[in-house]
C-alpha cells in the first residue's frame, strides 16, 4: 500500500473486526480510508475511486464507459457539451449540467449506474498495491455518495450473479467469436444487440462502449449468451512452429561435413 501526502498513517484495525464491519474485505486498505473519513483518490490496478469523507463519490475503469459516455450514449448530452463540462471549474460543473438540460435526478442515475459499474472492475483482485492521494473532493462529490460497506457488498454480490449465469470468466476480457449452433435459441433483443456486435475482435468492454451500457450488464448478457453456447472467447493464435532445422545454413553446413567425413 502506498499513502501520498503529509497526513499521518492510516491506522492499523484488527482484520477481523474489519471484515465484520465492513461486511466483505473485498479491499482492507478501502476499508482503512472509509474509517479515516479520507478524502483524495484510491488509485488501483483497475480502476480509480475518488472518495469524500470516507465514501465513494466516483469510479473509473478503462474497462468500464465513464459517465459522460452514458451520457451522451442516450441523447442527455452531446459529446461537445460534456467537453464544455469538464472544462469548467470544479465549482461550476454541476451548474453546467443544468444548464445544459440535465436534470439532478437524470444526474444522480447516471452517476450511480457509472460509479457502481466502474467501482466493481476496480475492486477486481490485483496484482499490484493500491496507492491513495490525499486531495480535493471530486466535483461530484454531493451527487450521491456510496458507504464503501454498501459499495463492497454489491461486487461481491455481481462477482456471485456471473459465477451462477456461467463460471468461465474468460468471455470476461478475451475477444469474443459466434458460435453457429444447429439449432439456435431465440434471445431476448438486449442480448441479441450484444451478439451483433460480436465479430472475434471486439472485448466485453468494446462492446458495452459501443451500445452505450454499463459493461457490467454487458457481462451478464455475454455470459448469458455463453452458457446458451453462442459465443466463446477467441481461441489464442497458435505458437510459432519451430524452425526448419533443414533450413538453417549452419545445419545444412554440418550435415554436409558430416556426410562428406561417412564417405571417407
Amino acid at each position: 500500500m502506498t499513502v501520498v501526502g503529509a497526513t499521518p498513517p492510516l491506522p492499523v484495525r484488527d482484520r477481523a473486526t474489519a471484515r465484520e464491519r465492513s461486511g466483505s474485505g473485498v479491499s482492507p486498505m478501502l476499508t482503512r480510508l472509509a474509517d479515516e473519513r479520507a478524502t483524495g483518490v484510491l488509485d488501483r490496478e483497475h480502476g480509480t475511486l475518488h472518495l469524500a469523507e470516507g465514501r465513494v463519490v466516483h469510479a473509473e475503469s478503462p474497462l468500464a464507459p465513464s459517465l459522460g459516455m452514458l451520457l451522451t450514449a442516450h441523447g442527455a448530452l452531446d459529446a461537445e457539451a460534456w467537453q464544455d463540462i469538464e472544462a469548467g471549474a470544479e465549482e461550476g460543473q454541476l451548474g453546467r449540467l443544468q444548464r445544459y438540460g440535465v436534470t439532478p435526478g437524470a444526474l444522480e442515475l447516471a452517476q450511480v449506474s457509472a460509479l457502481y459499474d466502474a467501482a466493481y472492475f476496480a475492486l477486481a483482485p490485483s496484482s499490484t498495491p493500491g496507492r491513495f492521494r490525499y486531495g480535493a473532493a471530486h466535483w461530484l462529490a454531493s451527487v450521491h455518495p456510496v458507504p464503501v460497506a454498501e459499495l463492497e457488498r454489491e461486487t461481491l454480490r455481481r462477482r456471485a450473479l456471473l459465477r451462477r449465469i456461467w463460471p468461465d470468466p474468460a468471455t470476461d476480457g478475451a475477444p469474443l467469436i459466434r458460435a453457429d449452433p444447429v439449432a439456435a435459441p431465440a434471445v431476448p433483443s438486449r442480448q441479441a444487440a450484444v451478439l451483433g456486435h460480436v465479430d472475434g475482435v471486439r472485448r466485453a468492454a468494446d462492446i458495452a462502449r459501443e451500445l452505450g451500457r454499463p459493461a457490467f450488464h454487458t457481462l451478464v448478457h455475454i455470459r448469458r449468451l455463453a452458457a446458451a453456447g453462442l459465443v466463446s472467447p477467441q481461441p489464442p493464435p497458435a505458437p510459432d512452429p519451430p524452425p526448419d532445422a533443414a533450413a538453417d545454413p549452419y545445419v545444412a553446413l554440418l550435415k554436409r561435413v558430416r556426410d562428406a567425413l561417412e564417405a571417407l
